[in-house]
């Protein structure tokens, strides 16, 4: 199945540029085996050890490291207290039974993952160092799995962290 991601790039005062980026996901009962999960603190759900993650099996809380291929079906995780580029900072559900188109989607993640974005950072984005992007649903993924998710992504431009972005106000 197919996600779509979009990366918006920042500069300190600079308004995002976005760059459209495909992804999908290996779906279980098409290629006969079990997606693969991250392994999980029972209590905390925190990922506890570093390894590959369907991207569909993705929470908020979760790092990763970067994805540089166009398509994806699954990304590196590790625990957030380790180096990682990337952290999922707010899950967004959409509503409604007809895929509305992947416009009308970008502007709801667009808008979803700004609004989140300084309560999470503790600074808008136009005046931080900091860049998001989200993992979209695309047309497959809505129609065959009924994926609504749009899964907001932060990372910083000058190279991975060390625990979370949140309250970082930078």
């Amino acid at each position: 199945m197919r996600r779509t991601m979009t990366r918006a790039l920042v500069s300190l005062a600079a308004v995002a540029v976005a760059i459209p980026l495909a992804g999908c996901s290996i779906v279980s009962d098409l290629v006969g085996g079990p997606a693969s999960q991250p392994e999980r603190d029972e209590t905390t759900q925190e990922i506890i050890e570093e390894g590959d993650a369907d991207v569909f099996a993705l929470k908020v809380g979760d790092c990763m490291n970067e994805v540089t291929e166009e398509l994806v079906s699954e990304v590196p995780v590790v625990p957030c207290d380790q180096p990682h580029d990337e952290e999922i900072y707010f899950d967004l559900t959409l509503e409604g039974d007809t895929y509305p188109g992947d416009d009308v989607i970008q502007t709801q993640a667009d808008e979803a993952c700004l609004a989140q974005f300084e309560p999470f950072v503790g600074l808008a984005y136009d005046s931080s160092a900091l860049g998001m992007y989200a993992y979209r649903p695309s047309e497959d993924s809505w129609d065959q799995m009924g994926d609504r998710v749009v899964s907001c992504v932060i990372y910083d431009p000058a190279g991975q962290v060390t625990g979370t972005l949140a309250g970082a106000a930078r």
